[in-house]
């Protein structure tokens, strides 16, 4: 299931309320100023810090 674009535009990270960007897999968003991915679950975002994962880490 696809995320909604329109929902895209209003998102923020959770930590900097920095903008993100949707995966070329469209898999989950990531935060470029934090360097972090927050996955998508069943076409919702998980946008909660604890859950994010660290680009640096990977």
């Amino acid at each position: 299931m696809a995320i909604n674009k329109n929902l895209l535009e209003i998102l923020a990270c959770p930590k900097c309320k920095g903008d993100i960007r949707l995966t070329k897999k469209e898999d989950g968003l990531i935060c470029y100023n934090c360097r972090l991915f927050y996955p998508i679950r069943d076409g919702i975002p998980v946008m909660l810090i604890d859950e994010a994962i660290s680009m640096d880490k990977t």
